[in-house]
């Protein structure tokens, strides 16, 4: 094989992930792979995922979010107790420490989509715009991913099962 073919090859197979990395810095926050779930139709809420990095030398809080797609967004915060999954708002914002990563991920910190549009469906780009303190907006697109056999992740926070006191 020759060197262009090699190249187009491997081009070729690394478009998959290419496409799939996303990443946005702006000023000391970096914001990494944000994604969500596809959601069935009727479904009202939907999910955001993505890992905020503090590169600096001080806290600062993610205090809110909103997308074009749903009527409000939220910051919550999963956790098991005694065998039950509980969820609750972080009415105060998610702070992140300097010089730290926080992952908002399945079964933990999460945005919650609140009242969608209509469903997310997979391959689509939603667009958010999240807030901090100190460090005003940053534009990002959750890329709504499908769910892989079995995996049920995206859905244990929302799914009806639990205690969603609150909701």
């Amino acid at each position: 094989m020759n060197v262009r073919a090699s190249v187009l090859t491997l081009m070729f197979a690394l478009t998959p992930v290419l496409a799939m990395a996303h990443d946005y810095t702006q000023g000391a926050i970096k914001i990494d792979h944000p994604w969500s779930r596809p959601t069935p139709p009727g479904t009202p809420m939907g999910v955001g995922y993505l890992a905020i990095s503090n590169n600096s030398d001080s806290a600062i809080t993610l205090t809110g979010a909103n997308t074009p797609r749903a009527g409000a967004v939220s910051i919550h915060e999963s956790s098991m107790s005694d065998g039950v999954m509980r969820m609750r708002p972080l009415t105060e914002g998610l702070t992140i420490p300097a010089g730290d990563t926080v992952e908002l991920k399945p079964h933990g910190y999460h945005l919650m989509l609140e009242t969608l549009n209509r469903p997310l469906q997979a391959g689509e780009r939603i667009p958010l715009t999240l807030r901090f303190d100190h460090g005003g907006e940053i534009e990002v697109e959750l890329a709504v991913e499908p769910m892989e056999h079995g995996d049920m992740d995206g859905q244990d926070d929302h799914s009806g099962h639990g205690d969603h006191a609150g909701h």
